[in-house]
C-alpha cells in the first residue's frame, strides 16, 4: 500500500537549535499515528513542516506516493492535509464563522457556512456559536473551531496536536468515535498527545522523538505507558509525591456570593458562588471551557475588579476592589492558560519576561533596573524548572509551550506566595515536565500556600488536588473531596447533566480530608 504521506531525511536547523535532525516516517492511509516527545523534542516544528507552514533544510515529502514541491499551507489544504495547532491560528478580531470562511474553498456564503458550522458541532459534541468574536473565547472554545474547520474539508491526512486537553471525559470518547470513523473512511491521522493511555487507546502505530530525532517506534496498545514514557525522556519518570493535606486554621482565599453579569453578550453569567481555600491544600476546579471560568479568574486576579469588595477575601482582606498590583502585595500570584501575551510578552527576552512579576525580589531599584540582578533571577528560574533554552536572552516566542509555561510557573513559585491561582498549569505539556510542574505546586501547598488550580485536565486533578469544585454555566457544585468522587461523576457536573448544579460552594474544614 502506497503510504498517504512519507517524511525522508528531514532536517530544520535554527540558531544554535537543531529542531529535527534526519527524521523518517510513514503514515498509511486509515492510520492513526502518533508522535510522542518531551516539549522541544521537535514535534511542533515537525508537524509544520509537514503542512508548508515551516520549510524543511533538506529532506523530502511525499503524499499519496508523490513528491511535494513549492510546499506551503495552501498547496497543503489542496492536497487534503489539515492541521489544528496547539497555539492556534485565528484572526482574533472576527467572528468564528469568518475565521473558519477564510479557510475554505467553497463560495462565500457566511450563513450557510454558519449552519454547517452549528451541524458539526452538534454532531461532534462540540458547541460553538459561528457568529462570537474570537478574542470573546476561552481557549478550549478556540480548540473547538480548529478541529471543526478542519473537519469541514474532509480531510486525508489530519493533523491534531494536543486535541483532548480541554474535553471532557465523555467528549474525549465521542471525539475518539469521530476519529475512528475518519479513519475507517480512509483518513489518515497524525496524533501528537502528551496522555499516554490515549494513545495506547486510539493509536495504531507511534514514532518516538527525542531532541529532534527518531528514538524509536512502538505499537501502543502493544506498549506500557511506562515503556513509552521511558522513550520519550531517556530515563525513569519522576514518581508524584502527595503527602496529606494539613489545612491551615483560616482560609487565605474566601469567596462569598460573588455574583458578576459576563463583560460582553456572549460571556457567562457568575451567579453565588462561595468557596474557601486554606492554606496546606490544593483546590481544583473543573469544568467544560467556556462556563464561566474566565470570567472567574479574571475577577479572582484582579484583573476585573467587583464593587461588592467583601465578595473576595484574600488573607482576611476585603479584595474584590483591590488591582492585579494590590493583590500580588498581599502575596498572591497567578499564572494564566495564556502563556504568549498574559503570561509572558512574545517578543522580548526571559531576562525581561522574568521582571514582569519578580521586580519586587531585587532586579529593580528605585525605578532602575539591575542587569545583573535580572539575569540571574531568570536564570536560577530556568536551572531550577529544567527549562530548555539558547539562555535567558532567549525570546520567550522562542521556547516551545512546555519549556515556556515551566519558565512561568517558576517565576511565579520564586516569588514565594502565600496563595497561588494557576489556570491550565500542564496544557500541552509533556509527561516529564507536567510531572514536575505538579509535584511543584504539591510542594508549594504543602509548605503552607493556599493553591487553587483552574483546568480541565481531570487527570491532573484527581492527581494532587484535595478537594474539586465544578463550574457549570455560572454556577459552582458543592465541595467534592478528591478521595471520595471519581472521573464519571465529576465529568457528567462538568456538563450539567446529573442536574445537580447548585450555587453551593461554601466549604469550611468539614470537607476536608
Amino acid at each position: 500500500m502506497i503510504p498517504r504521506l512519507e517524511l525522508r531525511n528531514i532536517s530544520k536547523h535554527y540558531p544554535g537549535v537543531v529542531a529535527n535532525d534526519d527524521v523518517s516516517l510513514s503514515i498509511l492511509p486509515g492510520e492513526i499515528h502518533a508522535v510522542l516527545g518531551e516539549n522541544g523534542a521537535g514535534k511542533s516544528t515537525l508537524m509544520k513542516i509537514i503542512y508548508g507552514a515551516v520549510q524543511a533544510d533538506s529532506g523530502e515529502i511525499l503524499c499519496d506516493g508523490s513528491p511535494i514541491h513549492s510546499h506551503n499551507p495552501a498547496v497543503s489544504r489542496a492536497l487534503g492535509i489539515e492541521m489544528v495547532y496547539q497555539h492556534f491560528a485565528l484572526f482574533e478580531s472576527v467572528s468564528v464563522v469568518e475565521n473558519i470562511a477564510l479557510s475554505v474553498s467553497t463560495p462565500f456564503d457566511l450563513p450557510g457556512l454558519s449552519r454547517k458550522v452549528l451541524d458539526l458541532s452538534q454532531r461532534y459534541g462540540m458547541p460553538v456559536d459561528p457568529a462570537r468574536l474570537v478574542h470573546n473565547l476561552s481557549v478550549g472554545e478556540r480548540q473547538r473551531v480548529e478541529i471543526l474547520r478542519c473537519l469541514l474539508q474532509n480531510p486525508k491526512l489530519l493533523i491534531l496536536d494536543e486535541p483532548t486537553s480541554v474535553l471532557t471525559p465523555q467528549a474525549v470518547l465521542r471525539l475518539f468515535e469521530t476519529l475512528r470513523q475518519l479513519a475507517v473512511e480512509g483518513c489518515s491521522i497524525l496524533y501528537i498527545s502528551h496522555k499516554l493511555d490515549e494513545v495506547q487507546t486510539l493509536c495504531d502505530t507511534a514514532t518516538v522523538l527525542r531532541n529532534g530525532r527518531v528514538t524509536g517506534t512502538a505499537t501502543p496498545k502493544q506498549t506500557t505507558a511506562t515503556d513509552l514514557a521511558r522513550m520519550m525522556v531517556g530515563s525513569k519518570l519522576p514518581e508524584m509525591h502527595v503527602s496529606p493535606s494539613i489545612p491551615a486554621e483560616k482560609p487565605m482565599l474566601e469567596i462569598r456570593g460573588l455574583s458578576a453579569p459576563a463583560t460582553d453578550i456572549y460571556g457567562v453569567d457568575l451567579a453565588d458562588i462561595s468557596f474557601n481555600v486554606f492554606g496546606g491544600e490544593i483546590v481544583g476546579i473543573a469544568g467544560v471551557s467556556g462556563n464561566g471560568q474566565a470570567e472567574l479568574v479574571s475577577l479572582l486576579s484582579g484583573e476585573r475588579l467587583h464593587h461588592q469588595s467583601d465578595a473576595i477575601r484574600i488573607g482576611g482582606i476585603a479584595s474584590g476592589h483591590l488591582d492585579a498590583d494590590r493583590r500580588r502585595r498581599a502575596g498572591f500570584a497567578f499564572v494564566p492558560e495564556e502563556r504568549l501575551g498574559r503570561g509572558a510578552v512574545p517578543a522580548h527576552s526571559l531576562i525581561e519576561n522574568g521582571l514582569l512579576t519578580g521586580h519586587r525580589l531585587g532586579p529593580v531599584r528605585g525605578g532602575l533596573i539591575d542587569r545583573k540582578r535580572a539575569a540571574n533571577f531568570s536564570r536560577a528560574i530556568v536551572e531550577i524548572f529544567k527549562v530548555k533554552t539558547n539562555g535567558v536572552g532567549a525570546k520567550a516566542q522562542s521556547l516551545s509551550g512546555g519549556n515556556l509555561q515551566k519558565f512561568i510557573v517558576g517565576r511565579e513559585i520564586a516569588l514565594q506566595p502565600k496563595l497561588l491561582l494557576v489556570s491550565q498549569p500542564t496544557w500541552g505539556v509533556d509527561v516529564g515536565a507536567a510531572a514536575f510542574i505538579r509535584q511543584t505546586l504539591v510542594d508549594l501547598s504543602r509548605a503552607g500556600a493556599a493553591v487553587l488550580i483552574v483546568s480541565e485536565e481531570l487527570d491532573e486533578l484527581f492527581e494532587i488536588c484535595d478537594r474539586l469544585l465544578v463550574i457549570c454555566n455560572g454556577r459552582l457544585t458543592k465541595s467534592l473531596i478528591r478521595t471520595q468522587t471519581d472521573r464519571e461523576e465529576v465529568g457528567l457536573l462538568m456538563t450539567g447533566l446529573d442536574g445537580s448544579v447548585a450555587a453551593n460552594g461554601g466549604d469550611s474544614l468539614a470537607f476536608q480530608d
